[in-house]
């Protein structure tokens, strides 16, 4: 899995400005959402209505930087560091949940908290095993028919997602298990590998459900199926998220005129941003926002088609898909197509750290677009 001096040098072909535009785009839009959505919670809560977007508009000037900046580093830099950062990932998630819980009235240990800064191992995670599993399949793409390599892959993973799902944080871990699934299924895994690792899933997931040994995930499951049997309670977000998408209607009530933002919607800069999104821009901008991912995603895995190696064609690939299915769960979350897992919005809910670490790995992307053989018109 030597990285040859060939392979390193930097490329100096254009960034594919189509990918680069749909996350300008995306970000853009979400800037604004946000602070649509936080200033009344802002204020009430913190005496300013500009906290929550005051910090997420300096991460994303940062991130915007970083994007660019890594953009312009060969993505094979990255390979020499693939078990140096699962390591470090592995290392916080054990850390975290040794440590008692470093956010206050929180029963779940997904934060870090170092003074004004907050983060999730987690994020880290998700990203340790992209680039982990990229090295590891493409440089050993022969081996992806055989069980012992397929075992060591699967090892890994469940590591990971038994670290975090302890937490518990059931929507990053179902994210880092369709991550690593989706690499091994593209890496040329076996059909028989690839059969018998779906029944397995479900089977676990059917046996985990019933045993009801977490009671945090039989909770989320009663309120997903009848919000209304706590409607004061457990079920209170969900509800008034739908009744925020249902009062948006076709058009919306407009940019700012949200009425569930207004200490309804619990934390509605947050995992339920894109109910506030419907409100204000309605059915049809709600819509033009999933095209603008599906859009991502559409480019991501275009640039991953061409990449010149299978190394940079798995690495886009696994940032694109993880972008696009955590986009595609939050919605479902918030839409309640799904029970409540936690799951944040990309380039939308406020978080800079995460942030940060969105665009970063979108720079990665453009860098495999750099030196790919996508035609240049």
């Amino acid at each position: 899995m030597a990285v040859s001096k060939k392979q390193t040098k930097p490329k100096n072909g254009k960034i594919d400005i189509t990918f680069l535009a749909i996350v300008l785009i995306l970000l853009t839009i979400g800037l604004v959402m946000l602070f649509s959505a936080s200033y009344a919670y802002s204020l009430e809560y913190y005496d300013s209505s500009y906290r929550f977007i005051s910090r997420q508009a300096l991460f994303a000037v940062i991130g915007v930087a970083a994007m660019l900046f890594v953009s312009k580093i060969d993505y094979h830099f990255w390979r020499k560091f693939a078990w140096i950062v699962y390591g470090i990932s592995a290392v916080l998630l054990v850390i975290l949940l040794i440590v008692p819980p470093m956010v206050s009235g929180m029963d779940v240990k997904r934060w870090f908290v170092i003074g004004p800064i907050n983060f999730q191992p987690s994020e880290i995670a998700k990203f340790a095993i992209i680039l982990l599993f990229s090295s590891l399949i493409a440089g050993n793409y022969k081996e992806m028919k055989k069980f012992g390599f397929i075992a060591f892959l699967f090892a890994i993973l469940l590591l990971t997602a038994g670290l975090i799902v302890a937490e518990p944080h059931l929507s990053a871990t179902l994210l880092v298990l369709a991550i690593g699934v989706v690499l091994m299924i593209v890496g040329g895994m076996a059909k028989k590998f690839i059969f018998a690792g779906a029944l397995a899933g479900v089977a676990g997931i059917v046996v985990f459900m019933l045993s009801g040994a977490i009671s945090y995930v039989k909770d989320r499951l009663d309120y997903w199926i009848d919000p209304w049997a706590d409607a004061t309670g457990k079920g209170f977000q969900t509800i008034q998220s739908l009744l925020a998408i249902g009062s948006g209607g076709i058009l919306g009530r407009g940019i700012g005129q949200s009425r569930q933002k207004y200490l309804w919607v619990p934390e509605p800069h947050n995992d339920f941003i894109f109910s506030i999104v419907c409100e204000e821009l309605g059915l049809i901008g709600a819509v033009v926002i999933i095209i603008a991912f599906c859009l991502l995603v559409w480019r991501g895995f275009y640039i991953a088609m061409h990449a010149k190696d299978k190394f940079g064609s798995l690495l886009a690939i696994g940032l694109t898909f993880q972008v696009g299915l955590q986009a595609m769960l939050n919605i479902f979350v918030v839409t309640n197509t799904i029970p409540n897992t936690g799951i944040s919005l990309p380039f939308f809910s406020y978080g800079g750290t995460s942030l940060l670490i969105l665009l970063a790995e979108m720079g990665i992307v453009l860098s495999v677009s750099r030196g790919s053989n996508i035609e240049k018109t």
